[in-house]
């Protein structure tokens, strides 16, 4: 009896269709990925453009700079309502207690 020998190659076309496989996966991803970064891209854009508009610049250490004056102003405007409204209840006070 007789063996046939093993096909050279053989188990290689079993590899290849396998990397073949992985390979499509991976190239579609990468399609994917490059869509996304376009898309993301654009709206990076769009979201300078909006910041030049609103704010006269779109460059981020600015922003943050502007963001942090506006918060500053905030809390100081906060604290002289507080202050009002504090004059405005002992001005009321007084004039509940005079006869």
């Amino acid at each position: 009896m007789t063996t046939s020998p093993k096909r050279p190659g053989g188990d290689s076309l079993g590899r290849l269709e396998e990397m073949r496989a992985a390979y499509e996966r991976l190239r579609a991803e990468r399609i994917r990925a490059e869509g996304e970064v376009e898309r993301l891209g654009r709206e990076l854009d769009q979201a300078r453009a909006r910041a030049r508009e609103a704010f006269g610049t779109d460059d981020e250490a600015e922003l943050q700079r502007l963001i942090e004056a506006a918060m500053s102003e905030n809390a100081k405007r906060v604290e002289d309502f507080e202050a009002i409204l504090g004059e405005v209840e002992t001005r009321l006070r007084q004039l509940g207690s005079e006869p």
